[in-house]
């Protein structure tokens, strides 16, 4: 094997140590934040900063993440390709590797952003890599709720690293990833539960049973579609917003339903999925309500 193909290889397992598509959605809703903090362009210089620092960040916490939970990965289908578990990285090779990034990302939040956006950020990276991963994963069926506090962070960070303040706009961003993240990760686990009793885990559906977790994933949807309406109703965003906000919680409730009244491993999975979408579409719908609800008020006054 050339030394390039060894390079690559290893550059491929850094790469996927860090969860790239859960940090891509991290740092989509942080950017969004960013947008939505300010009136018209923002300040591109410090998007880009912010979001490489935070992305760094991200990063870090996920392969903290990876470290912490090495033994279940071993176990689980869904986390056996990983590196650790697999053994294409070694401890100390990701440990060094989660420390550089940290100190990448708090650097450049701190040089570049601002001190609050560095805080917070910090918070939100051990709280996902070390506080949920080492205390709430193996301790509480509710886990994912308490700890989802630390995934629901980046639009919030978004918003501070542009205003360096913490104000009610941004903590609503907040808030709809915090009420997101139940039905999101229980209709995951609901397919995956065999393999979490396998490794040990105390996830809902293994500790309260299918149709128990199928009621929860039913009533946080109830909260999420109300959450997700509290822009429009103070005047964050329009009727651009509103219709999209509507549309997709629609969506989302069919599956719900679906999955709350005849349940299949394939309609579980397909609910996680769109769950992915829901959220992105979401902070897309209100990325061109901020920028186009105005002006599509004006053109009709005229």
């Amino acid at each position: 094997m050339s030394s390039a193909t060894t390079l690559s290889q290893a550059i491929r397992q850094y790469y996927d140590l860090t969860k790239p598509r859960v940090v891509m959605l991290i740092v989509f809703t942080a950017f969004v934040g960013m947008l939505l903090a300010v009136p018209g362009m923002p300040n591109w210089l410090t998007v880009l900063l912010a979001s490489f620092g935070i992305g760094l960040a991200a990063s870090s916490g996920a392969v903290m993440n990876q470290i912490i939970d090495m033994r279940a990965d071993a176990i689980m289908a869904r986390t056996q390709n990983r590196p650790l578990a697999t053994g294409g990285l070694q401890l100390w090779q990701a440990v060094v590797f989660a420390i550089l990034l940290c100190v990448a990302g708090m650097f450049v939040l701190l040089r570049w952003v601002n001190e609050l956006t560095a805080l917070l950020t910090f918070i939100s990276m051990v709280g996902y890599g070390v506080i949920y991963t080492v205390f709430l994963k193996p301790a509480t069926p509710q886990n994912i709720v308490i700890g989802g506090a630390a995934g629901a962070a980046p639009p919030l960070l978004g918003w501070v690293a542009m205003t360096n303040a913490i104000t009610a706009e941004g903590c609503l961003l907040f808030l709809i990833i915090f009420a997101w993240t139940p039905p999101h990760f229980w209709a995951l686990a609901l397919y995956r539960r065999d393999e979490y009793a396998e490794a040990g885990v105390p996830m809902l559906p293994v500790t309260h049973g299918e149709e128990f977790t199928r009621l929860q994933i039913l009533l946080y949807t109830y909260i999420l579609v109300a959450v997700t309406l509290m822009p429009f109703s103070i005047h964050m965003f329009g009727g651009i917003y509103l219709a999209g906000a509507i549309y997709l919680n629609a969506r989302f409730m069919f599956y719900v339903y679906k999955l709350y009244n005849s349940y299949s491993d394939e309609l579980s999975r397909t609910t996680f999925f769109y769950s992915i979408k829901y959220l992105m579409y979401l902070f897309a719908v209100m990325l061109v309500d901020h920028y186009f609800w105005d002006r599509l008020l004006l053109l009709i006054g005229k």
